[in-house]
């Protein structure tokens, strides 16, 4: 609804296929894109294609679009992400439905590419329906902090689920992240982050049950982005959850020690809408 409120716990009074938002389910270190090829956080097909992109200040976001004709979309795109999503913005539409979301257990294994920490689905049972179209969850990572601002401000962290469809298409569900209770659901992913770039993912030893990773509330602002990683395809379908989960001070801590910055900053908005359900 218009006047829905991001959900803000007392505690916390705060996907594609390369790296992150743009990598595939391969172990590639520059990737983070929403098509398999594109979130190696959102990105790169291969490490031998990709050039060195970070969030450093020589190679970092605002010289993306230098490093590779590739990543020309970075500066030039007109529907990028992420964004500051403005309650004054939202716009109620009684034809956007809420997500539909069909998350079970599934094994993984873990990686960190040089971006982000990437969890990688191992089955293809795991999806969502967003207006009729099937997106299957491809991998999830994570950024710190929040690369979506919710009236300016950034949340601790932020998680981006992955998917693809039949057709190619793109779909990242995105939660943020605040400081509260410690999270039982990450307990395990959280015991094997790994705190060194590697070529190699590794299996968990227990399959992760995705659904216990969201929130109760699927509740959630709409809008067409991009990956937030080179080459920063656009086309995205972007679903953020207005209810965000919790970690604990200490395992926000954790992430930050072996990724103290990797968020894309906010893009202009431009004449997007913003959509709510009704």
């Amino acid at each position: 609804m218009m006047n829905r409120k991001w959900q803000y716990t007392a505690l916390s009074a705060t996907i594609l296929l390369l790296t992150g938002c743009g990598q595939t389910n391969q172990a590639v270190s520059s990737v983070h894109t929403p098509a398999v090829a594109a979130s190696a956080a959102h990105s790169a097909d291969t490490a031998a294609t990709v050039p060195h992109w970070s969030y450093d200040q020589e190679h970092g976001p605002t010289h993306w679009a230098e490093l590779e004709t590739a990543f020309s979309t970075c500066r030039t795109g007109q529907q990028q992400s992420p964004i500051d999503i403005e309650h004054a913005q939202l716009v109620p539409s009684a034809t956007v439905h809420p997500v539909d979301i069909h998350y079970g257990t599934t094994p993984v294994t873990v990686i960190n590419n040089g971006h982000t920490v990437q969890v990688n689905v191992q089955n293809t049972d795991n999806y969502i329906t967003i207006e009729g179209q099937k997106y299957t969850l491809v991998q999830f990572h994570f950024h710190h902090p929040s690369e979506h601002q919710i009236d300016g401000k950034n949340a601790a962290m932020e998680l981006h689920l992955v998917h693809k469809s039949a057709d190619g298409q793109s779909a990242v569900l995105g939660v943020l992240i605040q400081p509260g209770n410690a999270n039982r659901a990450f307990r395990q992913l959280w015991e094997h982050l790994p705190d060194h770039e590697s070529e190699q993912a590794i299996p968990l030893t227990e399959p992760v049950q995705l659904s216990h990773l969201l929130p109760a509330d699927h509740h959630a602002v709409h809008y067409t982005g991009s990956l937030t990683t080179p080459p920063c395809t656009e086309h995205v379908s972007w679903t953020v959850l207005q209810q965000p989960i919790q970690l604990s001070k200490d395992q926000i801590q954790r992430f930050a020690t072996i990724f103290p910055d990797n968020h894309r900053p906010v893009q202009s908005i431009g004449s997007r809408k913003l959509y709510t359900e009704q």
